[in-house]
């Protein structure tokens, strides 16, 4: 595989304490959110009305409660919203959907749904959620709706060719395996210690804590095993570098050096490639769960795009 050109040199951000004890938010506003093909979204709307309205999308075998500690920090003074994605968390699941197109559309229907016609939200997605974005360039709903971006943890193509999980030397055979590991329907057993070693390796930094790795573990064996393989399969034959040219809007990427999922190499290549970048981020040894595990550098970078951008 030829390594990707080079790019400028981006500076470090500095380390962040991790985020404190924060008070639990009060009940969100639930609602459900019919997309294409009868999907029914989960969707909650957090924070007091007429705040800046901030879009969070999640990425593969997560669901809202990823977001839980960036809301905790963001509700007091900003409308949160955030949504599962099908087959993810309370948003049934809709077999033979799952595409890139219909992640497009269920952003776009969560932004018709909770942003008022001639308002606008900043926008963040993680992993598949960050994709989300990407695959909905163009649409009218997140020109419309959406001023600005943040892009946590992601890629565009590639994705199982470049993937570290598997630590053999790009080729054939990490290749194989490493679409194995997006697209098989094994389950993947009991959440036990082990359970918890290997998704802190796959997913995670090695400062995250135990509170995390454990509730991260539970999060990802939760997600049915179903859904789960199906976009896999979508994640391992990705690409949606066509799509980004018509990704206008203001956009900024938020990356972590130990990531193995979405390694760097997709966050230069797709700095490289944004009509108008708005800034990159890179968090020394943060894994993949970004918005988990330096929640208040991705709490601090939204609060920037509110300000500037609504």
């Amino acid at each position: 595989m030829p390594e990707a050109p080079e790019t400028p040199k981006i500076p470090e951000t500095p380390k962040t304490p991790k985020t404190p004890e924060i008070p639990e938010t009060t009940a969100p506003d639930e609602r459900t959110v019919v997309s294409t093909g009868g999907a029914r979204l989960h969707t909650e709307v957090h924070g007091p009305a007429g705040a800046p309205t901030v879009v969070l999308v999640h990425g593969w075998t997560c669901n809202v409660t990823f977001w839980r500690p960036l809301i905790r920090l963001l509700a007091p003074d900003h409308r949160v919203v955030a949504y599962d994605q099908r087959g993810h968390g309370r948003t049934p699941a809709t077999p033979g959907s799952c595409s890139a197109d219909s992640l497009a559309d269920d952003l776009c229907a969560v932004l018709e749904a909770t942003v008022e016609p001639g308002t606008r939200a900043v926008v963040a997605g993680h992993s598949m959620g960050a994709m989300t974005v990407v695959a909905a360039a163009g649409r009218p709903a997140l020109r419309d709706r959406a001023a600005a971006a943040l892009l946590c943890s992601t890629g565009i193509d590639r994705l199982a060719g470049e993937s570290t999980v598997i630590p053999l030397r790009p080729g054939r055979l990490r290749l194989r395996g490493q679409h194995l590991f997006l697209t098989t329907r094994l389950p993947y057993g009991p959440v036990n210690a082990l359970a918890e070693r290997l998704v802190h390796y796959i997913t995670m930094g090695r400062a995250a804590t135990a509170a995390q790795r454990s509730e991260i573990t539970r999060m990802v064996h939760a997600c049915p095993r179903g859904a789960r393989a199906e976009w896999g399969r979508v994640l391992a034959g990705l690409d949606l570098s066509a799509r980004i040219d018509a990704l206008t809007l203001p956009v900024v990427l938020v990356q972590g050096t130990a990531d193995r999922l979405t390694p760097l190499v997709h966050a230069h290549r797709l700095a490289a490639r944004l009509p108008s970048p708005a800034g990159f981020h890179r968090l020394d040894g943060i894994g993949h769960m970004t918005p988990y595990e330096a929640t208040e550098v991705i709490a601090e970078r939204l609060r920037v795009l509110t300000k500037e951008h609504l």
